[in-house]
């Protein structure tokens, strides 16, 4: 399978680090930037494959832009002493509307900057306020692109990670974004039978048939770092 090279990297959260009897972990701005941080390294690693799969379906540039796009991100990141959880997602979303070329820069960019803007200023938050924001971004990119779950899209892949967090919501936040992941690589590698209805590889009709879509993929990839971010709450916290 294809996303076998994609769930490598972002598997292995150990269970025993699921959180204090599924109590949440304390979220803050060094989470959102440990998130980060782990989003630029997971696509920064699947660049080629991401530009792979691009190359099939669309303009072979989705790994090349969004590693460039998450780099400026993570210099944001260092940059960002003092900012709120929001408005750390405000202006890492801005970041990638301006350095990430084709779709993926917008949609992404207009994702970030919605769940910043569901955030606010609050200087921490829970799972409620992290499943509400994840919303608002899935809001941000259908409006912008107009895609629906089907359509062969980053969609695909956003749209199961939610439904998986908010049926998992009991069983704590690390265990819940777990889940959430779990259902973004499903997600993923179910767009390969998919034909496109969006976007450039919708071109291609029947052709689009057979490949996984790279935005998916490249979603997969943020729920995996996203996990990952959860795990790492340091235990005194």
């Amino acid at each position: 399978m294809r996303l076998a090279k994609v769930t490598a990297v972002t598997t292995g959260v150990s269970a025993g680090r699921r959180g204090r009897r599924g109590a949440p972990p304390p979220f803050d701005a060094a989470f959102v930037a440990r998130w980060l941080r782990g989003s630029a390294a997971e696509i920064a690693a699947h660049r080629d494959f991401l530009t792979q799969l691009d190359a099939a379906i669309g303009d072979a540039d989705h790994g090349v832009n969004m590693d460039r796009g998450f780099a400026a991100v993570v210099s944001v990141v260092a940059a960002a002493d003092g900012l709120s959880p929001g408005e750390l997602l405000t202006q890492a979303g801005a970041t990638l509307v301006l350095r990430v070329g084709g779709a993926a820069g917008p949609l992404y960019g207009s994702a970030l900057r919605e769940a910043g803007r569901s955030l606010g200023e609050a200087s921490a938050f829970g799972l409620p306020e992290l499943t509400s924001a994840l919303e608002d971004a899935l809001a941000g990119i259908v409006k912008l692109g107009a895609a629906e779950e089907g359509d062969k899209t980053i969609v695909d892949a956003w749209t199961p990670a939610l439904r998986a967090l908010r049926d998992a919501r009991s069983a704590g936040a690390v265990a819940a974004l777990h889940a959430a992941r779990v259902a973004a690589d499903e997600g993923a590698a179910l767009t390969t039978p998919m034909e496109a209805r969006k976007g450039r590889a919708s071109y291609l009709g029947a052709r689009s048939v057979g490949h996984q879509d790279p935005g998916a993929t490249s979603t997969s990839l943020l729920f995996g770092a996203l996990e990952r971010a959860a795990a790492e709450v340091p235990p005194d916290r």
